[in-house]
Order: structure tokens, then C-alpha cells, then sequence
């Protein structure tokens, strides 16, 4: 059984996600050991004590980076955290933090990276008129939205779509791909060659 922890700041929308594939089952053997919110009134935090979850505040603000970060790793190791979901935190981890839970850190980015780093994603791709959107998780490295690629998922761009409702649908997409995320990573069915993520095929 894996323990995953799970980061976020607002109201938490891939986290319920990822909790309820987890007890039906779609994300196997593994089990939700805590949430951390850097922000005491996150939505995030109200249904993870609803769902009788461990629900921890850790305050980010007036505090240095590391400082910070420093106090969320020891939460997540006192909770022996195998892996480490963000999901909506919206605060950069500094290098030291990466380098506690190498290759063992996902986040989830509503556009297909490389397009479109950062925030306002979904607004960005609108803007700029793209007929293909969609979100991609990687693994999270020392640069902002830039590890390796595990999964993405693609969605057409609508005639009558505007930001919301693009986002809208990106949203729907991100709850599918982060749960076919954590399970490539749990079950270790993978190895990286250069930047490319591949998925290991067990011949019988």
C-alpha cells in the first residue's frame, strides 16, 4: 500500500478526484496519507476532513520559500509519503524540495506542454486561437512546469467555446489523466530515456 500526499491551496477539484478513484479502487493499492494546504481557508482542506482524511495547514504566508517548504516535508515524511500530488498549490517548490522526493513529485497543468506555461493556461490557449487544448501531468523538477511528460489528454476546441467553457472541459480531462498518472508512477511500469517517459510492456 502506497501512501500519497497531496498539496493544494484552493478549492481542490483534482484533489476530490483523485480521492475518490482511490476508494473505488481506480487508483489501486495505494491510500491518501495527508493534505497539506498553505492556505487555512482552502475548499481543499473542508473536504478532506469531510472525507475523514488527515487535513493539515501548514501557512505559507510571511515566511521564505524554504523556510515553508522545510515544514511541509517534514509533514509529508512524518505521514511516510511515498508519493506527492500537487493539486492547485500555488507556490513554486524550491530545488531543496524536489531533491527530498526525486521523481516522485506529479503536477497537473490544464494545457500540453510545453504551450502555455504558467498561469491562465486555459486563457492563454484561447486567446491565441488554438484548435487542439487539453492538460498534461509531469513529473516536477527545479523549473516551473517542465519535468517529464507522463500523460496528456487532448480535447478539440470548440466554434462556440470560450475561456470558461474550455476550462471547463480541461478540468474534466485533468481528473482522468492524473488518475492514469498516479498509477503508471505507483506501479513503476516505466523508465525515462532523455526527456520521453515510456511505459514498460511485460512479454509473457
Amino acid at each position: 500500500m502506497k501512501n500519497i500526499g497531496i498539496l493544494l491551496s484552493g478549492r481542490g477539484s483534482n484533489f476530490e478526484a483523485i480521492a475518490n478513484n482511490v476508494g473505488s479502487g481506480r487508483i489501486r493499492d495505494a491510500r491518501i496519507a495527508v493534505v497539506i494546504s498553505n492556505t487555512k481557508d482552502a475548499a481543499g482542506i473542508e473536504i478532506a476532513r469531510r472525507l475523514g482524511l488527515k487535513a493539515v495547514v501548514i501557512p505559507s504566508k510571511g515566511k521564505e520559500r524554504e523556510e515553508h517548504d522545510r515544514e511541509v516535508v517534514s509533514a509529508l515524511q512524518e505521514h511516510q509519503v511515498d508519493l506527492v500530488c500537487l493539486a492547485g498549490y500555488m507556490r513554486l517548490l524550491s530545488p531543496w524540495f524536489v531533491q527530498q522526493f526525486p521523481r516522485r513529485i506529479l503536477n497537473i497543468h490544464p494545457s500540453l506542454l510545453p504551450a502555455f506555461p504558467g498561469l491562465g493556461a486555459q486563457e492563454q490557449a484561447f486567446a491565441y486561437g488554438v484548435k487542439v487544448a487539453g492538460c498534461t501531468v509531469h513529473f516536477v523538477d527545479e523549473e516551473l512546469d517542465h519535468g517529464p511528460i507522463i500523460v496528456q489528454q487532448a480535447i478539440e476546441v470548440l466554434d462556440d467555446d470560450d475561456e470558461h467553457t474550455l476550462a471547463d472541459r480541461i478540468l474534466q480531462r485533468e481528473h482522468i489523466a492524473y488518475t492514469e498518472a498516479i498509477n503508471i508512477v505507483l506501479q513503476g511500469k516505466y523508465k525515462i530515456v532523455g526527456r520521453r517517459l515510456v511505459t514498460k510492456i511485460t512479454v509473457r
